[in-house]
């Protein structure tokens, strides 16, 4: 995703309490102190005089992870930087494991790459052993890539049909 891309709207809140529609798009990929000024000025820009209560109204390009209403400006940066280098994996793996650092250590230290299932993933990584060839065919693949996932020797965030991305377990 590209700058800009990834933003929240944060509107005035005593404006909207008073019956107005106050707010500004503000792009949530830059540093925390260029957000705040974004808000102080459209605090100040409000009808109403000396506003300076805030909410997040809506947001896009967090590819499907929540942001609250009052969720701190340095966690929206983190999210949107992290979205921003990781795109949609990105987002998933932190709805998955709920945790950003977690999301990050993952994808730092458990990650096995992109398959079209996880079944090809455990087929290749099998097949790197020495298997002799008269007996690959009698193997299962997808009931040892269930029993895998099961263990939790692995699991998976899916971002396509036919892209799994598969981490090593914990």
């Amino acid at each position: 995703m590209s700058r800009g891309e990834i933003q929240i709207y944060v509107a005035c809140l005593a404006a909207y309490n008073n019956g107005h529609l106050h707010g500004r798009w503000i792009d949530a990929a830059q540093e925390a102190d260029a957000i705040r000024a974004n808000i102080t000025a459209m605090l100040e820009a409000s009808p109403i005089a000396d506003a300076e209560e805030w909410a997040i109204h809506d947001y896009e390009g967090f590819e499907g992870l929540s942001i609250s209403e009052y969720e701190g400006i340095e966690r929206v940066v983190e999210l949107a930087d992290f979205i921003g280098e990781h795109g949609k994996l990105g987002a998933l793996l932190v709805d998955h494991l709920g945790d950003l650092d977690e999301a990050r250590q993952a994808l730092n230290e458990r990650y096995c790459g992109q398959f079209e299932s996880l079944a090809d993933y455990v087929q290749e990584l099998t097949e790197e052993t020495a298997i002799p060839e008269h007996l690959r065919f009698y193997i299962d693949w997808q009931a040892m890539a269930r029993d895998a996932e099961i263990s939790g020797d692995v699991f998976t965030v899916r971002t396509a049909h036919d892209e799994v991305h598969v981490f090593a377990g914990v």
